[in-house]
């Protein structure tokens, strides 16, 4: 992966709308310049694979973002596999406990693919990890369920949520599960040439 020169007058564009990738960012010391979450279709192809998945909503994220010179965009999409199955977000609280149960008791995947785009070139990576959850109760299911922290989240779960209960071992990156990995972020910004870790030592 080749890498451009910093340059200090880049300014970053964050192509989602999520407030957990913004609190991830915060922790490398960035805040964008601009939020702009693109509108494009995100429905999985027939038969298409969850990492082949992630990888190309990223890329057709970033590629929707406008930007202009001087602008770098991050853009991201995270997915919960279970075996070939894609589970995104659920639609409503019915598909949400379909999908705490299907996991119930097994590991799945959560795989987040990220994508930055400066001027025509376009960085991308994607990150793996593997996530045990617990057998779960009925009780359980319901009650999560009706805390509506499931809304919005891809496998109808969030790790860093309540439902972090449930899960007692993962291999692999937490902030990739939680939807933004820290460490290939910050590699592909660096490589795109924006200016991380600048401050005095």
């Amino acid at each position: 992966m080749t890498t451009l020169r910093a340059d200090h007058s880049l300014k970053l564009i964050l192509g989602s709308g999520s407030p957990r990738r913004l609190e991830l960012l915060a922790q490398l010391g960035v805040t964008p310049t601009a939020v702009r979450p693109p509108d494009i279709d995100e429905d999985a192809r027939k038969g298409e694979l969850p990492r082949d998945y992630v990888n190309r909503i990223a890329a057709e994220k970033a590629a929707a973002v406008e930007a202009g010179d001087g602008e770098v965009v991050l853009c991201a999409d995270t997915t919960v596999a279970l075996g070939r199955r894609i589970m995104g977000k659920p639609a409503d609280a019915e598909e949400a406990g379909k999908f705490l149960n299907a996991m119930s008791g097994r590991r799945h995947k959560v795989i987040t693919a990220v994508a930055v785009k400066r001027g025509e070139r376009i960085w991308q990576k994607d990150v793996q990890s593997t996530v045990a959850m617990k057998r779960l109760s009925d009780a359980e299911v319901h009650a999560y369920i009706a805390s509506d922290d499931w809304k919005g989240k891809a496998g109808g779960y969030a790790i860093q949520g309540p439902a972090g209960a449930f899960i007692p071992w993962i291999n692999g990156s937490y902030t990739g599960i939680v939807g933004l990995p820290l460490t290939e972020t910050a590699g592909l910004l660096t490589a795109a040439g924006f200016p991380l870790y600048t401050g005095d030592i």
